[in-house]
């Protein structure tokens, strides 16, 4: 984490790449020599702008250039999770609480075959596939849900101009709370009813 950008909340700045192909199915990362399935994600250098970082990494961990792809969206502002106390590395200074997220959607303008893990110094992935809108929400670690959740509300309508598509029935019912509680509060984060 030595030139990471982590403010001073203890939240580490960091880009998140939804990647979109032409049937609007989503890419998701397998990690190398896990179970876990991910979007592509990578934290910011000191100084970088997000946009910077979101094309390095998307280098880095996919192996795609800018002309691979089509910027269609990015969030508005940055999106924040905490970690669990048991992934906080209490020794390392300054101390990570969180990430604090800049999202991005983007369109695969190139064939498949441009995918490639070796770009980076350390491969993040081994496997990628392509899913359905709102199933990475389920495939990614739990404390990274809400995040998940809220960036594919946010960013969605530049795939479905038409209406997001309807969220899984399996989604537990604490889910369903969580998430249209986050989208009110996002929507209206005074809390002022109109």
């Amino acid at each position: 984490m030595g030139n990471d950008w982590i403010d001073d909340e203890g939240f580490r700045a960091n880009v998140g790449i939804i990647l979109v192909n032409a049937e609007n199915k989503l890419l998701l990362g397998g990690r190398v020599g896990a179970k876990g399935w991910q979007f592509p994600q990578g934290g910011m250098l000191q100084g970088e702008e997000p946009e910077q970082a979101m094309y390095r990494e998307l280098r880095e961990e996919v192996g795609l250039e800018p002309d691979d792809v089509e910027l269609l969206g990015a969030t508005a502002d940055w999106l924040r999770y905490r970690l669990p106390n048991k992934y906080i590395r209490k020794h390392s200074k300054p101390l990570c609480v969180g990430q604090k997220q800049r999202w991005f959607i983007l369109r695969l303008v190139a064939d498949e075959e441009r995918l490639r893990f070796d770009r980076g110094d350390k491969p993040e992935f081994d496997r990628v596939r392509w899913v359905p809108f709102w199933r990475p929400v389920n495939e990614v670690i739990y404390f990274k849900r809400r995040v998940y959740a809220r960036a594919l509300y946010e960013l969605g309508p530049y795939v479905h101009p038409e209406g997001l598509p309807s969220r899984p029935r399996w989604w537990p019912r604490r889910w369903r709370a969580v998430f249209d509680r986050d989208i009110r509060l996002d929507e209206d984060p005074d809390g002022a009813k109109p």
